[in-house]
């Protein structure tokens, strides 16, 4: 006897789900800026795909334009020596480190560019990270505790702001390169604290000027303080041979406790290192978080670096040029009367516009005159300080610089 066959009732359809996100208060910020870049008719500046071109050029939207949005301030990202680094230690050892390097992932090209930083430095030894905004944190996470203080200048990279934050010592803030505000912090709040570490920056990317590293050496010793600078945006630019704010200042640069910088910006690579003395990298060999439980930097971006770090040894002619272009981009900005801010012409010149509808109208005006730069904005800066940020290059040449002031001057004309 045939029994009926049971059919098998289908499952209700699934709800729409609607995405979660939609609702966090962030995207809401997002989509009011978006809204508000449409009324002003400006274009969204973020994340617009460039193709780094020689001679201090890049292409835009299939245009070929001067250049001044780019960390290679020595001009080495494309030198044929630094592409040939990363080509044959790709083919050594492949594109991964394939772990930790504290488990699996060391590499002889890593410790060769450890060796060379701290002897560039000044120091006795350094540690390389994958990550430069993770080597800061972790630095700072690594050293500082609840019983401690970390005082930082108010300008500081958000990768130092959340460092002094993660390791839940006490966090203050002084005035940028304000040193008599910094040094009456320390003389209300040291004697509450075990440790304390001062953070500076030899070159602040957002303002291109740096503190007075003699002054802070005095403070931090006379408050039996530590000093960590970040020399991210110092490396090969500060210094006759670019050797960074203790080359600027005629320093010793033992006397610093702890150095910080990233390989993205004149070495051309990616991560982040710390000098200083042995002792310091042995801790963090042993114990810093961005080092230890991550991946060792890809061995082609190694190699990369190192091979930028020996040019620069090689080729201090180029920290020249640099300083040469920077400076005449920062004295042509203040002849044109506009703003520079407290900039050293090192390297780095805003053009502080002061309101963000007149900060990205310009940044795209400019554009259309064919230089490319780039509008910061709060709350990257202060309020009312919304700015444009030129990185000169060695790979500048004089029309580079007079290109980029006379659209300044047409800007500064019709304003």
């Amino acid at each position: 006897m045939n029994r009926p066959v049971r059919q098998r009732a289908l499952p209700a359809a699934a709800p729409a789900r609607e995405d979660p996100f939609l609702q966090h208060p962030l995207y809401a910020e997002i989509e009011q800026e978006r809204y508000w870049g449409g009324v002003l008719g400006v274009r969204d500046p973020y994340y617009r795909e460039r193709e780094a071109l020689p001679g201090g050029q890049a292409r835009l939207d299939g245009r070929a334009m001067r250049n001044f949005a780019s960390y290679d301030y020595l001009g080495l990202n494309r030198h044929p020596a630094v592409l040939e680094a990363a080509q044959e230690a790709g083919a050594r050892w492949g594109i991964s480190a394939g772990g930790s390097r504290m488990t699996s992932g060391e590499r002889a090209v890593h410790g060769a560019l450890e060796r060379e930083l701290a002897d560039f430095t000044g120091t006795e030894a350094a540690a390389v990270f994958v990550s430069g905004h993770a080597t800061a944190i972790s630095v700072i996470l690594t050293l500082m505790g609840p019983r401690d203080l970390v005082l930082h200048d108010a300008l500081a990279h958000n990768c130092l702001v959340l460092g002094a934050e993660s390791c839940r010592a006490a966090r203050l803030a002084f005035r940028h390169n304000d040193l008599d505000h910094l040094e009456e912090v320390l003389r209300r709040s040291r004697h509450l604290h075990d440790k304390v570490l001062i953070v500076s920056e030899g070159l602040f990317s957002m303002s291109g000027d740096g503190p007075d590293l003699r002054a802070l050496l005095r403070i931090k010793q006379r408050h039996d303080a530590w000093l960590m600078m970040d020399e991210a945006h110092a490396l090969g630019v500060l210094g006759a041979t670019g050797r960074g704010i203790a080359e600027h200042a005629g320093v010793d640069p033992r006397d610093v406790e702890v150095w910080f910088g990233t390989l993205s910006k004149s070495l051309v690579g990616c991560g982040g290192y710390v000098c200083g003395s042995r002792a310091l990298v042995d801790i963090m060999r042993a114990r810093a978080p961005g080092l230890v439980f991550s991946v060792g930097m890809p061995p082609p971006v190694a190699a990369a670096s190192l091979a930028a770090l020996r040019l620069l040894r090689q080729e201090p002619e180029r920290v020249a040029r640099l300083r040469a272009n920077s400076r005449a981009l920062a004295e042509g900005v203040r002849a044109i009367g506009l703003d520079a801010g407290t900039a050293w012409g090192e390297g780095i010149v805003p053009v502080i516009l002061g309101e963000v509808p007149a900060t990205l109208h310009a940044a795209q005006a400019l554009e259309e005159a064919g230089i490319c730069t780039f509008p910061v904005l709060p709350p990257g800066v202060p309020e009312g300080t919304a700015r444009l940020r030129f990185f000169a290059s060695a790979a500048h040449g004089p029309e580079d610089i007079e290109a980029a002031l006379a659209a300044l001057a047409g800007l500064a004309a019709a304003a």
